[in-house]
């Protein structure tokens, strides 16, 4: 794209390194809440984060009601449910401690408490009138980066598929990062979540929206990933490869949040919805078909990817690159265990159609590098069973 041309990029406010999440309290006070709703969800409360946090709030002098009937993949009820509690407990802000399905749950909640409405009649892009209460986000995950988008994915269960909020509205006030949240993640989810951060990064700088700010961060995102996942799943406790991991995801972030996505987030979106999987492993699934389909409308991009990843893509022939960038995809998710096919998940031939329909008429596929027709997204499918 011409340098030149114009973009806008929005990013909340973020205090990033170890202890970031103590600030919550003083936050809260100086958005001037006397009562927070704090969201999160069952795994994590157990960790005794959720418990720091209430000490937090509370020596700053604001109450907390707590809401953990967060599932993963969120469902609509769940944010209903959450506004409900919201206005029940006077509640004048939130506070989301937890993965992206706990922070997109406190979007909708706020989307939901300021507008009145279901959170589905705000599918789409700019449709969110009244601005939500002050958000505080402190992230348990390297992977959605919900804490720094304007995104939030929340699953319609009454249509089996998920659905993508966008607007600036949705951008939360403070991001709280800190790494050390990281200590306690599960193994499947560091591998789910740090493969999302990944194909955040490379769709972000594929895509139609992209522009020299997004490009900056999604760079960073892919190289923080290569020298950072494999080797925090094999050192958990190693706060310095979590801190990477916490960073690239930040960056990821903040480049997917302005330049959008692409067909794997909007084929992982239908996927998801459908079979009710992680979001990371619906990705990592899907993610180096989607880019043997792209690379003939991006090249060059692709290939400077494959130079972030590290690999000799000018040392190859022209028509060998795209084998050499798919081929480390394969190995970095097969080194972590997600070998599956679509089959063995349970999807069947015969719903491809319906599922390359939601995919069509998700947002995210209108910034893919290449405009597709439903019937090559349907082949895509089938030769993943």
């Amino acid at each position: 794209m011409n340098p030149s041309e114009l973009r806008k990029f929005l990013a909340p406010e973020i205090v990033f390194g170890a202890g970031a999440r103590h600030l919550a309290g003083r936050y809260a006070k100086n958005f001037g809440a006397a009562k927070v709703l704090l969201v999160t969800d069952a795994g994590v409360r157990k960790t005794g984060l959720v418990d720091e946090i209430l000490n937090d709030l509370l020596q700053a002098g604001v109450s907390a009601e707590i809401f953990s009937e967060v599932m993963p993949n969120p469902r609509a009820e769940n944010v209903m449910a959450g506004a409900a509690c919201f206005k029940t407990a006077g509640c004048s802000a939130l506070v989301a401690v937890g993965g992206g399905s706990v922070i997109d749950c406190a979007k909708g909640i706020g989307i939901v408490s300021s507008n009145g409405r279901p959170i589905t009649a705000f599918e789409g892009v700019d449709r969110v009138i009244v601005p939500p209460p002050p958000l505080i986000c402190i992230p348990t995950t390297a992977g959605s980066s919900a804490d720094v988008s304007q995104f939030a994915i929340i699953n319609d269960t009454d249509r089996m598929v998920k659905i993508a909020l966008i607007s600036k509205t949705l951008v939360p006030d403070i991001a709280l990062i800190d790494p050390e949240t990281l200590l306690s993640l599960p193994r499947n989810l560091t591998i789910y979540t740090g493969l999302d951060v990944l194909t955040h990064a490379i769709e972000a700088y594929v895509s139609n929206a992209s522009s020299p700010l997004t490009d900056l961060h999604a760079r960073e995102a892919i190289m923080l990933v290569v020298k950072n996942l494999e080797a925090s799943v094999e050192s958990p406790h190693d706060i310095a490869f979590r801190s990477g991991m916490m960073l690239a995801s930040l960056n990821a972030g903040l480049a997917f949040s302005n330049a959008s996505l692409g067909a794997v987030h909007a084929m992982a979106h239908s996927l998801g919805g459908y079979l009710d999987l992680p979001h990371g492993k619906c990705n990592a699934l899907l993610l180096d078909t989607v880019i043997r389909y792209n690379y003939p409308s991006a090249p060059d991009r692709y290939n400077a990817i494959g130079e972030a990843m590290g690999l000799p893509v000018w040392n190859v022939l022209p028509e060998e690159r795209c084998d050499l960038i798919c081929a480390e995809i394969c190995r970095l998710r097969t080194a972590l265990g997600i070998t599956a096919t679509l089959g063995s998940l349970g999807v069947k031939k015969e719903v491809i159609p319906l599922l390359a329909g939601h995919a069509m008429h998700d947002v995210c596929m209108a910034t893919n590098p290449r405009d597709p027709k439903t019937e090559e997204i349907e082949a895509l499918y089938e030769s993943l069973l």
